[in-house]
């Protein structure tokens, strides 16, 4: 059985996204139904819990990046949040840390 990298929990009008394990060019893709169905339901406020994610590529950057740009084009608001190691290492590199002020 596997882990399921994408956790979605909501909490009012708060909605917290697990990533777990790798988000990369084989897995971004996979986040697009996830982020689609956040911006459909035009959600306030959507948290990106980056806690248990070990590695991210250009990719995996570009789908929070394009979560954010969407959600927030709606109105609403992102915050990424317990990045660590090469994830951290990555958006301080891109200059990301201070844009979802990690």
């Amino acid at each position: 059985m596997t882990k399921k990298q994408f956790i979605r929990s909501d909490d009012g009008d708060k909605t917290t996204i697990k990533i777990s394990g790798k988000l990369d060019v084989l897995t971004a893709p996979e986040m697009s139904p996830l982020i689609d169905d956040l911006v459909a339901e035009k959600r306030p406020m959507v948290i990106v819990d980056l806690s248990e994610l070990d590695l991210i590529d250009s990719s995996g950057v570009a789908a929070i990046v394009g979560l954010y740009k969407r959600v927030q084009s709606d109105g609403g608001d992102v915050k990424v949040e317990g990045a660590r190691d090469q994830p951290l290492a990555i958006f301080k590199l891109l200059r990301m840390d201070k844009v979802f002020k990690l």
